[in-house]
């Protein structure tokens, strides 16, 4: 055997007339071009691919396009139908001798991937669908597959000249690729649109993933009959064989990976050799079904599909997960783009072709769903909506036409048209949906309905005594495990004493961010298996962040409810306003932007887009909302058991109804034996307190000095310091004076003489309010924790009734 020259392989290995390229190269110093050189190339193309397909999908974000869109497209345009037709362009980025390394980096990815999505199918909630998603999927397959196989015979491929080998599984291939629902690319859409736990999104992806399973079966039964055959009998021994790899499969691999799995303590980090055997058999998977003639992506899915779900599998996907979908697959589009050339599509024939695929795809899907949809007691207009959202096509549909590319199956002309039918499908399906579906309708009628019979309690402070003994229900809100700790002492402290604790729920939402991943599926799927529109009430589906919370508030005597929230971060406020309102909330907690770093005494702005979510909250929120600055609340000594809790809590009241609800909330804490509260009356000279009157204030000191002597008579928990100051330097003293204690509650818009000449240099935080980004400024040297607090007015903007939450809820 010969020795390898350069990283490559000797010349008399190689087949006669093919220029194979050397890996790596000398540098341009020695005279050399890398892009003559295999790794330099594939490293200038992958670089390529990534730029190009994310700037694509940042520019098809405001039109809420799912990301599998911009691949395709940017695969076309990186293809002979763009650039690819610049001839320097072509034989220097992608040259012929190239594409085999690239290819095989590509359909390396997919295996992968398929493997992710296998992980994210449980095929025990695929068995407890109902009826109405099974008939829905059938119906939406069987009748679009059979007008595929009726449209296949206006294609050459399919006409008695062609090779009539292939005319069998050009016919499969024809009726899969129209009857194809992309299961990953709908979740997303619905996500996206918030229609993810409403009836209508429960139902459409019921019926994708039962449809997702039906193509893949149909997928392999074309694959079998297709290739170059010597014998009539060869597609049926590889469709035997692929029958009984899977059924081999099926009693050994769980077995196996159970096995794994109970040596892999959860908690504890999966060991490497563990991973290794994972991936390694994944790999040889893919190399059996290659072998049998089917293809290596298929026993790469049923790996995924058995694999047992739980700690191991998650810790799988984040090992790979990033590297697969960031990397390797986009290069599976570019491979897909280079094979589609639009300039084929030449002439009336081939553009009729084009229209004739289209409409046959879009009637077969939407009036075989309507139909059957409408059998089912669906009214009209959700019926079309849910033909709509069936018509979704993606990855899978370019990966039933890559193979009948690649088995020479399509030729080059239906391959484009195909592809061009899968964008348009895709495409639309937003914008349909947008403008025949606004759940906002059925939802603000059904809660402005629901209102004029009910009241719920929207803020801390209320007048009304049957208010006042209302349930007090709070929505904690958790960006990461950080939060809990400092969430749960907020929480036990506001529980009250034994009396009140009865009339204290809070729910726990953990933002969860819905990206491209399969890993942002699996969450969706969660929501979907449970056959609820909006809650479920199984630990299992929970966040390892609420449980966690969950399991903390064990310790003391709060009874929690977790919800897990999955969307974008740009709508994901939508949520948390939406949920409040469903659940009567008078109070949210939100926690800052920023972590505490307690060795450096500093702020580390782990994920800007959370200051835009808690300014976006307290825009819109139905009720109040709380902003907790955590400086090592979470790091005392103090334990949260019920029985040794102890807080010390100061509250700065200045005037308002901001500071109004601050120092209710604190009268709250102060119900709890373990809680000392200490309230900081600040107020300016009389001169000052004149002009407010002047400024037509009247009102606003009136009721603050009112509402302060009802307090007064009845807090007798809490001890009141009254301060006067003239100048905003005596108001700095007297916050250093009182920051000695667990946690300041302070109002966002405080109103006084002083407050608006604090000298804070730069309002970095506007959410925090003037006196709140005075005290986490440098501008006072302290590391305690504040809640800012934001009292619900009932003015502004409000989203509530405008979605439906995708939430995951335990008791």
């Amino acid at each position: 055997m010969g020795t390898l020259v350069n990283g490559t392989i000797p010349a008399m290995k190689c087949p006669k007339n093919v220029a194979m390229m050397k890996t790596t190269s000398n540098g341009v110093f020695d005279g050399e071009s890398p892009l003559d050189f295999a790794f330099p190339l594939v490293i200038l193309q992958i670089c390529l691919v990534v730029a190009v397909t994310r700037s694509l999908a940042f520019l098809l974000r405001p039109m809420r396009q799912p990301r599998v869109v911009a691949e395709i497209i940017g695969g076309i345009l990186l293809g002979p139908s763009a650039l690819g037709r610049i001839t320097s362009y072509k034989n220097s980025i992608f040259p012929a001798r190239s594409l085999t390394v690239l290819d095989t980096l590509a359909n390396l990815g997919l295996l992968l991937f398929l493997f992710l999505v296998g992980l994210e199918i449980d095929l025990t909630s695929l068995r407890r669908t109902g009826k109405k998603a099974i008939s829905i999927a059938a119906a939406g397959m069987l009748l679009p597959f059979g007008m595929g196989i009726v449209t296949s015979f206006a294609f050459p491929e399919a006409s008695s000249s062609g090779d009539n080998s292939k005319v069998l599984p050009f016919i499969i291939f024809m009726g899969v690729a129209l009857s194809i629902t992309a299961f990953g690319v709908l979740a997303r859409i619905l996500a996206e649109l918030k229609l993810l736990t409403t009836d209508l999104g429960r139902i459409s992806m019921n019926a994708a993933a039962i449809n997702d399973v039906a193509a893949w079966v149909l997928l392999a039964l074309a694959v079998s009959l297709s290739g170059d055959r010597n014998s009539p009998l060869v597609p049926l021994w590889v469709l035997l064989s692929g029958i009984a790899f899977v059924i081999a499969c099926f009693l050994i691999v769980p077995r196996i990976f159970k096995f794994i799995s109970r040596r892999c303590p959860e908690g504890e980090p999966i060991g490497e050799m563990y991973v290794c055997v994972a991936l390694c058999a994944v790999l040889l998977a893919g190399f059996a079904t290659d072998a049998i003639g089917i293809h290596a992506i298929f026993g790469a899915f049923v790996m995924g599909v058995l694999f047992p779900k739980g700690h191991f599998s998650d810790a799988i996907v984040e090992k790979i997960e990033d590297l697969v979908m960031g990397l390797l697959l986009p290069l599976y589009f570019v491979m897909s783009g280079l094979k589609t050339d639009i300039t084929t599509i030449q002439g009336v024939k081939s553009w009729g072709r084009l229209a004739l695929v289209i409409v046959t795809a879009c009637f077969g899907k939407i009036v075989g769903t309507v139909s059957v949809a409408l059998l089912c007691k669906v009214r009209l207009r959700e019926s079309v909506v849910l033909g709509v959202l069936m018509n979704t096509k993606g990855l899978v549909e370019l990966i039933v036409l890559n193979i009948g590319k690649d088995r020479k199956v399509l030729s080059d002309q239906t391959f484009a048209i195909m592809v061009l039918m899968a964008i348009f499908t895709t495409f639309i399906t937003t914008p349909i949906v947008l403008a025949l579906y606004k759940p906002s309708e059925t939802t603000q009628t059904h809660s402005s309905v629901s209102y004029k019979n009910r009241k719920h309690r929207r803020k801390i402070e209320n007048d009304e005594e049957g208010e006042k003994m209302q349930q007090l229900k709070v929505l904690v809100c958790l960006q990461s495990s950080k939060d809990i700790d400092p969430m749960m002492k907020i929480m036990e402290a506001t529980r009250g004493s034994n009396e009140t604790k009865e009339r204290f729920c809070v729910y726990v939402m953990h933002l969860t961010q819905l990206s491209e991943r399969p890993s942002s599926i699996r969450m969706v799927q969660k929501v979907r298996s449970n056959g609820l529109p909006f809650w479920n009430k199984k630990r299992e589906n929970s966040s390892a962040v609420t449980v966690a919370f969950e399991a903390s508030s064990k310790l003391s005597s709060v009874s929690v409810r977790s919800v897990t929230a999955i969307s974008p971060l740009s709508t994901i406020h939508e949520d948390i306003c939406s949920s409040a309102d469903s659940k009567c909330t008078a109070f949210v907690i939100l926690p800052f932007h920023k972590q505490w770093r307690s060795l450096e005494k500093e702020f580390e702005t782990v994920r800007s887009e959370y200051q835009g979510i808690n300014k976006r909250v307290l825009e819109n929120s139905p009720c109040s909302v709380g902003i907790l600055v955590d400086r090592g609340l979470g790091d005392n000594n103090s334990p949260v058991a019920s029985s040794n809790f102890s807080l010390s809590v100061n509250v700065l009241f200045f005037g308002g109804c901001d500071d109004r609800e601050a120092l209710v909330y604190g009268l709250r804490m102060a119900e709890h034996p373990g809680v000392n509260l200490t309230v900081v009356v600040i107020s300016g000279p009389e001169s000052a307190r004149f002009d407010m009157l002047e400024a037509q204030e009247t009102s606003l000191c009136s009721l603050d000095e009112q509402f302060l002597a009802a307090i007064k008579k009845r807090a007798n928990a809490a001890r009141f310091e009254e301060r006067t100051v003239n100048s905003t330097e005596e108001v700095v003293e007297i916050i250093r004076q009182f920051y000695e204690c667990d946690i300041l509650l302070v109002g966002k818009s405080s109103k006084g003489p002083m407050v608006s000449r604090l000298p804070v240099m730069k309002i970095e935080c506007p959410e925090l309010g003037p006196v709140g980004n005075l005290i986490v400024s440098n501008e006072i040297s302290t590391s305690v924790s504040v809640l800012v607090v934001q009292q619900y007015t009932g003015k502004g903007p409000s989203v509530v009734g405008s979605v439906s939450v995708p939430v995951v809820e335990t008791p």
